[in-house]
């Protein structure tokens, strides 16, 4: 085996003496709410969507927006620290977490969304590592904005929807501080070694002028169990969240120029990194046994995904009777995957073939910024027009971290777009919202040589041009005040995963420049829905559908996921109902129905399906949450992954129910929690290993019940 290289020097963010000299660019996305904003009955709060970037109201827009905030947040970071368990246990259309370092195959509505950090892409549409919701501690998190279905108002990647993830803010006072810590263990096979812990520490500060908050954040997470009390298998080249370590360090650092104006310096460091303390073993589908995990160190180094995330932001609310609101940001990011033997690494000039371990690394480095400029009160107040410019300079590789050599060459992509939106009451109960954007981009790829497995053919490198104008038109109809109907229409643009074309490329004489699998990908989409708002009840439903004439699908090749360019078409029904039994209770049920097929044999026909590693299964979550005499609160989720097929029939899915609890308990000083995840210890295969891909070793269980016993206080 070849040993891997040392670890190379940590990359730093964006320097604040850079930031500054850019401020005039600058500002962020994201508007400051008010602190009562996210309190009270959701259904009777106006929240307004920054990601949007015309701020518009939640339940004003033209498609679906959900907005998962603080308290929704805290609630399930007790059930479950994993950032997709969340995201999959409060959006019905969002796939079933795998569990892991690793999120490849988890979709929203079938496509890959854009993640954002106030504003800041985390998601990397160059090359994917599905590493993109492992970028922040969600304890740092304030709510969570998703825009759901194809746009492009953020720019590339956002295909499936927007996720924009905002973070906390200062609180009211010169000083004050929250610590939290908690602990998690299953209720089999109890010992340190399947024991977890975490912890969080924030101080903020909020005076006249000067806003400020710190907060770090700590997990070390131990082996998982399954319902049947067996060591969950570890993902050894892909990464895993079991047997990890965690860090986090938010920095925020507000100031008001004067009661218009404002700039805001933030930082986020994270960094997760596997303890590699096993070796899984693999399972066996014909008889239901699930991979497990057994004591023993792994070759090579352990994975881990190293990002900072740091922005300076500027905004005016009164620029001669105009809304300013503009952002420089960069992100680094670093993502090591395990080794492994694969045919795929071997080169007999470096090692007898089949003894060859390497992993493969990818670096992103991004660069960018959004400025906006909205007016409101345009032809006596019925209209309202937002504009700006948005920048991206992306420079990204993937190597192989034990040989060093060239996986996927090193890119630069370099985009403009122009973008104007509008609003437009065409009558008291009816608005037209419609915008167009203009992405002007190239892509600039270096020559270079496949690996062996791929016959070490010699690719020329070249520039690509893209030139894409992308449209949005929407209606918003509201025959009385509890009742809404909208429907629109609205573009994606996306490029292809060119790591995954690049680099098994086996035939000579290729040209980057004349690549037909590396065009960009439009994804269309439509939507019709409803939103009632009347008494107790808040209901919310739509129908959808997106389609792209050159998508993409990913697909297994021994070992490896590649990638199938085809005309793709995805539909669904999503519908969500809460209900306020009284002052202290409140039930809500939601659930989504999720269709995918694609051009098998390129005759223009959608004659397959879609299969777990594209779509999410059909599901139904229902939740119910209540008060006691003021100071115990509880909360109970029912998740219900429905039965599936697809066209392999080793794919089947039988799914599963999962049901999860909480209990909050007030204190004279501070707050005690009890969260049961999988209350009833259900012994199930998690989607992605049923339906995704036919792999022994990726025959994964979820986990048994895990018990969590946390405490909180502010002071």
């Amino acid at each position: 085996m070849t040993s891997p290289i040392s670890l190379p020097p940590q990359r730093r963010p964006l320097s604040a003496a850079v930031m500054l000299a850019l401020a005039a660019l600058a500002a962020p996305m994201a508007q400051a709410q008010p602190d009562d904003a996210l309190t009270g009955d959701p259904a009777m709060q106006a929240v307004v969507v920054s990601a949007s970037r015309s701020n518009i109201e939640a339940d004003k827009a033209p498609q679906t927006v959900v907005i998962i905030r603080k308290e929704e947040i805290e609630r399930q970071m007790a059930i479950s620290s994993n950032s997709s368990d969340l995201l999959s246990s409060v959006l019905p259309s969002y796939t079933p977490s795998r569990g892991k370092m690793n999120g490849s195959g988890e979709t929203l509505r079938g496509r890959a969304p854009l993640i954002l950090v106030d504003g800041v892409p985390q998601s990397n549409p160059m090359r994917p590592t599905g590493r993109e919701a492992h970028t922040i501690d969600y304890a740092m998190v304030d709510r969570i904005e998703v825009i759901q279905g194809a746009n492009a108002v953020n720019g590339l990647g956002a295909t499936g929807g927007t996720i924009n993830i905002i973070t906390r803010r200062p609180e009211k006072g010169s000083f004050n501080q929250h610590v939290d810590v908690q602990a998690s263990t299953p209720t089999s096979g109890l010992g340190s070694d399947v024991t977890s812990y975490k912890t969080t520490w924030r101080v903020s500060g909020r005076g006249d002028k000067l806003e400020y908050l710190f907060s770090a954040g700590y997990e070390d997470q131990g082996l998982y169990r399954d319902g049947k009390g067996r060591a969950v298998g570890t993902d050894n080249t892909q990464g895993d969240l079991m047997d990890s370590r965690t860090y986090d360090m938010l920095a925020k650092l507000g100031y008001w120029i004067d009661d218009k104006q404002r700039v805001q310096l933030s930082v986020n460091r994270f960094r997760i990194k596997s303890e590699a303390n096993y070796l899984v073993l693999a399972g066996d589908r014909k008889t239901g046994l699930p991979s497990v995990s057994v004591e023993g160190k792994p070759p090579g180094t352990a994975p881990w995904n190293d990002v900072w995330t740091s922005s300076l932001a500027y905004s005016h609310a009164d620029l001669a009777g105009m809304e300013l609101s503009a952002m420089v940001f960069n992100q680094e990011f670093e993502g090591l995957f395990g080794a492994d033997n694969s045919a795929t690494f071997q080169d007999a000039l470096i090692a007898p073939v089949g003894t060859l371990y390497d992993q493969s690394r990818s670096v992103a480095s991004k660069y960018g910024s959004k400025v906006s400029l909205g007016k409101s009160d345009l032809l006596g107040g019925r209209m309202k027009l937002t504009g700006g410019f948005d920048t991206l300079f992306d420079t990204g590789k993937q190597d192989l971290y034990g040989t060093g050599r060239t996986y996927v060459p090193e890119s630069d992509y370099r985009n403009l777009s122009l973008f104007v939106q509008g609003e437009y009451k065409l009558l008291d109960q009816l608005t037209l919202h419609a915008g167009v954007r203009r992405e002007k981009a190239d892509l600039n790829i270096d020559s270079y040589r496949t690996l062996a497995q791929y016959k070490r053919v010699a690719v020329e490198g070249g520039k690509l041009k893209f030139n894409e104008t992308l449209l949005n038109a929407g209606l918003v109809y509201k025959p009385v005040q509890e009742v809404s109907v909208f429907t629109s229409y609205s573009e994606g643009f996306g490029m292809p995963d060119i790591g995954r074309v690049l680099r098994s490329i086996n035939t000579p004489g290729q040209n980057v420049a004349d690549m037909r699998d590396l065009q960009p990908i439009l994804t269309k989409s439509v939507e019709l829905g409803t939103r009632i708002r009347k008494g107790d009840w808040d209901i919310d439903a739509s129908i959808f559908r997106s389609d792209s004439d050159f998508g993409t699908r990913v697909i297994p090749v021994n070992g490896a996921f590649m990638m199938a360019r085809e005309k793709t078409r995805i539909e669904g029904v999503e519908a969500a109902a809460g209900y306020r039994i009284s002052a202290a209770h409140r039930a809500k049920l939601a659930y989504a129905y999720t269709k995918g097929r694609y051009d098998s044999d390129e005759n223009g026909a959608l004659d397959a399906r879609l299969d777990g590693l594209n779509v999410a299964p059909n599901r139904l979550i229902a939740t119910w949450s209540a008060t006691w005499g003021g100071k115990l609160t509880s909360f109970v989720q029912a998740q219900h992954a429905f039965h599936q097929e697809f066209d392999d029939p080793a794919k089947e899915f039988s799914g599963y129910t999962l049901v999860d609890a909480t209990l909050n308990y007030k204190l004279p000083k501070g707050e005690v929690r009890l969260a049961v995840a999988n209350l009833l210890d259900r012994d199930y295969i998690t989607y992605y290993s049923q339906s995704a891909l036919v792999e022994p070793k990726r025959y994964f269980a979820g986990r048994g019940r895990v018990l969590t016993l946390g405490y909180a206080l502010n002071f």
